[in-house]
């Protein structure tokens, strides 16, 4: 048997619709979420180094099996109220869940520096900044915002490729007329493409092919073959590179963004975590200073007791020295509670179980206490002291502190300020928005102008029914052809909607200008604030580390003089809390500075951080201030007035 032409060419026709339709059937969900991962991963590699000068392809939001938070759970056998508190891996699926290697997720341990943790593992600082970064929900929160960010710029470039569908209809049909019965199907098939020009022209094609066949009375068939293509160019509104690649456009700067947000919370995460950190040390060293007291209080008490008891001390001194025992007591309990209650909290800014049994690294405290940085500041100052003290009628001179005695990260305020503006990257992204609003500003005022849009269309062929069964075939001939073109005119009559988008661009414009200005002088007063706490924390730890060795003198002069009956009770009650007092402001300071000089370097936009969550420290004689206010001074606008004549900025 013979085929005629054009049964050959609807066979033809319908085996390529039905071979483009066949991959993205049996596509499954597992690839699709592969695709998704491998072209976010492609925009955020293209963008990072390029947004913050080094890369980071190594970005994923893909958790680690094995995390740290469900070994706890699982090895210390803690209570879960479902599998998915220790992973998504771990949670009961249903039945119809439809990819089935979801559950297969990364299994890299490398990033997990605990390795037993049955019983109750002691981390350090740099472990608690490693695990944070695996293991806490806002860390992994915000990665998933920067990926969201990189999908919906895949989406807007998805709006300019070539795209293509296919459709296959099958449909019997049976009519019940009054004198006879028709029975037949229709197949149409049918393959479409679009495009989207960034001048904003449209085109679309459509291919067609049907078959109509009669399964009773004559049995006859007929195919059809239509092709229809249009091609719409708008002449004024809409029109342009500028405006129509405008969603793209910020799409792709909304990726720069989020890379700059996630670096900025990144610095500002791990400063917390250190600080954090620091604080439950700080909380635990209180306690250890609360047991101190307690111990030597009660040592007190009973010394109180063998003197009363041998006529040397009246019976109101023991009941003031019980009294401070109890008030001891007291102090240790709450301290105690105290250090357990930070420390949960701390588990939960980890991501851990709070009921997890964890210890942190006391030599960290004990390597900030007696870092070479604060030596100076610990020994003991003669002006401080009550050394060389003049008479008593002499002036009394106030001497400020001096930048001269100050660490190695206090700068003047002045470069401080220099630095920060360069670097900050929630400056550079209130920056950025000012074009943004700008942009919004001429895509608003193109919206009031006319719209003239030139059409041109063409259709060959004919479509085929049960009507047309008894027809020819149809044929694609271009002397058969419709074709037409259209000049549509819109005239600017009314523009009300549009006349008020356009005022309110201007005024997104203005508050963007404000934006700025707050932003610029919240950094401004960060730094100065900064600046201001460390010099305070600086001056304190020399301060309190006087305090203490006076403290300490104290208690040990009356103790004799107790022992020697030229003292009483009371004074050495209150020379030991002095000593408790002294020795907790004194560690206090010591992690105010410490945490004052992380935050400086965050907040002028120098702490860099690694995938890991472990940082670099900033080097201020790295920086070349004289560039940095050469860049600061190429975006200062001329000093000739607005209303003058025009400023000139190249920024």
């Amino acid at each position: 048997m013979v085929l005629s032409r054009q049964p050959r060419f609807f066979l033809l026709g319908s085996i390529l619709i039905w071979l483009s339709l066949v991959p993205a059937g049996c596509r499954s969900p597992e690839s699709y979420r592969t695709q998704a991962d491998d072209v976010a991963a492609d925009i955020l590699e293209q963008n990072w180094e390029q947004a913050v000068g080094h890369p980071n392809a190594g970005f994923t939001i893909e958790r680690p099996q094995d995390s740290l938070r469900r070994r706890l759970l699982l090895d210390q056998h803690l209570p879960m109220r479902s599998g998915a508190s220790a992973s998504s891996n771990d949670d009961p699926k249903i039945k119809q869940w439809p990819d089935a290697e979801y559950a297969q997720q990364s299994d890299d341990q490398s990033i997990d520096p605990v390795a037993n943790v049955a019983q109750a593992p002691m981390i350090t600082l740099d472990e608690a900044l490693i695990i944070a970064a695996s293991n806490s929900r806002l860390y992994q929160s915000q990665k998933e915002t920067v990926f969201q960010s990189a999908l919906r710029l895949d989406l807007q470039r998805n709006a300019f490729r070539t795209t293509w569908a296919g459709v296959v209809d099958s449909v019997f049909s049976s009519n019940l007329g009054a004198s006879s019965q028709t029975n037949g199907f229709v197949n149409q098939d049918s393959l479409s493409v679009s495009k989207r020009f960034r001048n904003g022209s449209q085109f679309m094609g459509l291919l067609a092919v049907d078959l109509a066949k009669l399964l009773n009375g004559s049995r006859e068939g007929s195919t059809g073959i239509r092709l229809d293509t249009s091609l719409s160019i708008p002449l004024l509104r809409g029109s342009g590179r500028f405006i129509v690649t405008e969603p793209l456009t910020q799409a792709q700067r909304d990726v720069v963004y989020s890379i700059y947000t996630f670096e900025r919370f990144k610095r500002t995460f791990v400063v917390g975590i250190a600080s954090d950190y620091l604080s439950v040390l700080q909380q635990l060293d209180r306690e250890q200073n609360a047991v101190e007291n307690y111990k030597r209080v009660v040592s007190s008490t009973r010394r109180a007791r063998r003197l009363a008891d041998a006529g040397r001390l009246p019976e109101i001194q023991v009941d003031q020295s019980v009294q401070d025992e109890l008030r001891a007591r007291n102090a240790w309990i709450s301290a105690t509670q105290a250090s357990q209650r930070i420390l949960d909290g701390f588990k939960i800014t980890l991501g851990l179980p709070t009921d997890a049994r964890i210890t942190l690294d006391p030599t960290e405290f004990d390597l900030l206490l007696n870092s070479d940085r604060y030596a100076r500041y610990l020994a003991p100052s003669d002006s401080l002291s009550g050394q060389q003290t003049p008479s008593a009628d002499a002036p009394v001179v106030l001497v400020a502190p001096l930048l001269s005695d100050a660490g190695p990260m206090e700068m003047s305020q002045e470069d401080a300020i220099a630095i920060a503006l360069v670097n900050r990257l929630d400056l550079r992204v209130v920056v950025g928005q000012i074009i943004d609003a700008q942009r919004g500003v001429v895509v608003a005022a193109d919206n009031l102008r006319a719209d003239i849009t030139l059409l041109g269309s063409a259709s060959l062929g004919e479509s085929r029914s049960l009507g047309s069964a008894t027809l020819d075939d149809a044929q694609l001939r271009t002397d058969r052809g419709f074709y037409s073109l259209l000049l549509g005119i819109d005239l600017p009559f009314e523009r009300t909607a549009e006349r008020n988008s356009y005022r309110n661009a201007l005024i997104a414009y203005e508050q963007t200008i404000r934006q700025l200005q707050d932003v610029e002088d919240g950094v401004k007063f960060d730094i100065r604030n900064v600046l201001r706490d460390m010099l305070e924390a600086r001056e304190t730890i020399r301060i309190q580390a006087e305090s203490v060795r006076v403290a300490q003198r104290r208690v040990d002069s009356t103790d004799l003089f107790l022992q020697a009956g030229r003292a009483e009770i009371r004074d050495l009650l209150e020379s030991q809390n002095a000593l408790n007092t002294a020795q907790d402001a004194l560690t206090n300071a010591v992690v105010n500075y410490r945490i004052g000089e992380l935050e400086f370097q965050r907040d002028l936009g120098v702490l860099q951080v690694a995938d890991n969550g472990l940082w670099t420290e900033f080097n201020p004689d790295s920086y070349d201030i004289d560039q940095i206010r050469s860049t600061l001074d190429a975006h200062r606008p001329a000093s000739e007035s607005p209303n003058g004549g025009p400023i000139e900025n190249d920024g």
